[in-house]
């Protein structure tokens, strides 16, 4: 089975081609939603956020406005936060792929807004970075209710830079071209995709455990830039 890593900073289309992946059947990780189930009523990462910021749990549910409120320029509650949120959502990330593996998927995608900021790359057969146009980027961001630059600006100073992620993919799909060419680009990427052989699953964990301890620079995964999307 494939693992494909499907990524891009806020507004650069990445929802869309996650949706678009989907409509082809190829079943795909959201970990927004993830993070959705943990952090609402009964959800696992309630209890441990609630010892840490209880201010922030109202009705059995994390209220996700106060907390971001409430980590919002305080990289110390970030990293908390983080701490207590990424094994839970890594947990359910798991059972995704044993699922898709016991269906014996060909191709299965992990939609991960941080994919390279939080080290997930390192599970991936192929990476694949949505990005538009800058100008376009901050247009739709900022027409999203309850938006302003200043929050904006406090998203993209967390996220790694778009030319990084670029760099860094093997394949980069404009989502500022219309859907049809977004549209065109996804499919030839699955179809490669489907051909390649798999190194990432199932999991040799020993191995990621001493790739996730490297430097940043000392990536050693196999690359795919010959390929044309």
């Amino acid at each position: 089975m494939i693992v494909l890593g499907l990524s891009g900073s806020i507004g650069m289309g990445k929802t869309t081609a996650s949706a678009m992946f989907r409509r082809m059947g190829v079943p795909v990780y959201d970990s927004d939603a993830a993070v959705h189930v943990v952090l609402g009523r009964g959800g696992a990462a309630v209890p441990p956020i609630a010892a840490a910021f209880p201010e922030v749990v109202t009705g059995g549910a994390v209220d996700r406005q106060a907390l971001g409120k409430r980590v919002f320029g305080d990289d110390a509650a970030l990293k908390a936060l983080e701490a207590i949120v990424h094994p839970l959502v890594r947990r359910r990330q798991d059972d995704f792929l044993k699922r898709c593996a016991a269906r014996r998927v060909p191709l299965a995608a992990l939609d991960i807004p941080l994919l390279f900021e939080v080290r997930l790359d390192v599970r991936c057969d192929v990476l694949v970075v949505v990005s538009a146009p800058a100008r376009i980027q901050a247009a739709r961001v900022l027409a999203r209710p309850g938006m302003t630059q200043d929050k904006f600006d406090g998203i993209l100073a967390r996220q790694m830079p778009d030319a990084e992620k670029r760099r860094l993919a093997d394949f980069v799909v404009p989502s500022g071209r219309g859907k049809a060419e977004t549209l065109r680009r996804l499919t030839r990427i699955a179809r490669l995709a489907r051909d390649m052989t798999s190194s990432h699953w199932p999991p040799d964990m020993f191995a990621e455990k001493t790739v996730n301890r490297r430097s940043p620079d000392a990536r050693n995964r196999p690359r795919y830039r010959n390929h044309r999307a």
